[in-house]
């Protein structure tokens, strides 16, 4: 089977082929540091991961980059008003992205190149721009010529005729009416304060866009495989990478750009006004299970629009802990003497292929997660019905490790499988009691262990335990 992509440049599904046989390069946009990242964020960067880990599945080497923006107009500003150094200020919310990270079962990117490292590759890129007539001078600044690069609009459908060339912006972010020549170098200026740098081309900063291109290109080369982001960053972000780079290397930059959809929350934008608003951190300290925000979050095409509510997520716990009982099922078959299932090993391929089918069918999570649920409702029957042999508990293990190396939701990651202190010490007390064949204190601490949300089965390999679904 050939996983085919929607390609944002162009609007096609296309089949997926690398530049390099058995590799793939991928730059995936990443946290400006300047607060906790909120589970819009995440949608997009959950995206991002089964896009990498189904690549890998695939058999293909992964080389991706994910920048750090540590440096543009939101960081400086807020490290100002706190009053702290940039530095300090950005290291707070990068290590918090990292673990945030590590909660949602995010596998880490071969790089992760902070731009305020990166500036001799920036101002190199800017002054290239300068020589070949793309960009220009003024006021302390340097800005990228819109109406030099003929092909500027192609990403966005963004028409050169009607954006606003000779005017100008510095902000980083801004729509498609403002749209104008943008700066790839800010001259320095008294809100600035201490954060600049002195180049050839002046005291000042790198405008956001560039800090993207030079990065990338950098770890990935002048064109690489696969750009990807939210469909926020269509406009201005990636279509002024595309701008900046190709004028630079008369190259093409990526050659597929994959773009997440947006993230309500209960119907509505994500808002800080409107209440709405959640990072990753709010909705763990409310008790929820990190891998059933990130079941929620692949739970729509990651095309499509995300509906995020509480009885949505309250759905996906259900889901994952289903999962991941008949995932302890399996691990626990006494299968002595059982013949093996044919039937069932019929099953479990038609299953398997549906998976992939869905997969390479412009990642199709709502259709492979399907295919993993009636896989499970099959086993659960097969189980109950006494039907696994030894073999087909085997292949059944197999083919679940296999397919959560997709999705991650079924083993849950290390953090999260240690427990409270308070609920190890009641562990500890309860497989005492237990020894002692002092069954009444058993069944008072797993009383007591429920109390607090978790959730104590025994089986021949000895007591497990999980969280209660909320």
């Amino acid at each position: 089977m050939t996983l085919k992509l929607m390609n944002t440049y162009g609007r096609k599904l296309q089949k997926f082929v690398p530049l390099k046989k058995n590799t793939v390069k991928m730059y995936t946009c990443g946290p400006t540091v300047w607060d906790y990242a909120h589970i819009g964020n995440f949608r997009t960067y959950v995206f991002q991961d089964v896009l990498r880990r189904y690549l890998e599945y695939k058999g293909y080497r992964v080389i991706q980059a994910t920048n750090i923006t540590d440096v543009d107009d939101k960081t400086i500003r807020q490290s100002k008003a706190t009053g702290r150094t940039l530095p300090e200020y950005t290291k707070e919310y990068e290590e918090a992205y990292f673990a945030d990270l590590e909660s949602l079962n995010i596998e880490r990117a071969e790089h992760y190149p902070r731009a305020t490292e990166h500036i001799d590759q920036m101002m190199a890129l800017v002054r290239k721009l300068i020589r070949k007539g793309f960009a220009y001078q003024a006021e302390g600044s340097t800005y990228f010529d819109i109406s030099k690069f003929k092909a500027y609009g192609r990403l966005s459908g963004a028409r050169l005729d009607d954006l606003k060339a000779g005017a100008r912006v510095d902000s980083d972010e801004y729509s498609k009416d403002e749209a104008r020549d943008f700066v790839l170098w800010k001259g320095w200026r008294p809100e600035d304060g201490v954060v600049f740098w002195e180049t050839a081309i002046g005291r000042g900063r790198p405008g956001w866009h560039i800090e993207c291109s030079a990065m990338s290109m950098k770890y990935l080369g002048t064109t690489f495989d696969i750009h990807s982001g939210g469909e926020d960053l269509i406009f201005p972000h990636h279509e002024n990478e595309i701008a900046q780079s190709e004028a630079a290397t008369g190259k093409r930059f990526a050659r597929f750009w994959l773009h997440s959809g947006m993230l309500l929350v209960a119907g509505r934008k994500m808002a800080k006004s409107s209440g709405n608003f959640f990072t990753l951190r709010d909705l763990l300290s409310k008790g929820h299970d990190p891998l059933a925000v990130r079941y929620l979050l692949m739970a729509a095409h990651y095309r499509a629009q995300l509906n995020f509510t509480e009885e949505a997520l309250a759905d996906a716990e259900k889901a994952v802990e289903a999962l991941r009982g008949t995932y302890r099922r399996v691990k626990n078959i006494d299968a002595k003497g059982k013949q093996d299932n044919l039937l069932l090993q019929r099953a479990l391929l038609r299953e398997e292929r549906e998976f992939e089918k869905a997969m390479d069918d412009d990642l199709n999570t709502p259709r492979a997660l399907a295919a993993v649920h009636r896989t499970a409702r099959v086993l659960n029957r097969a189980i109950d019905q006494g039907e696994v042999s030894r073999r087909d508990a085997l292949a059944i293990h197999r083919l679940f490790s296999k397919l959560d190396r997709v999705l991650g939701i079924i083993t849950e990651p290390t953090k999260t499988q240690e427990l409270p202190k308070d609920a190890e010490r009641l562990m500890k007390e309860r497989e005492q009691a237990r020894a002692s064949k002092d069954w009444a204190t058993a069944d008072r601490l797993r009383r007591e262990l429920l109390a607090i949300g978790i959730v104590v089965e025994d089986t021949q390999k000895g007591a497990v335990w999980k969280r209660r679904p909320q």
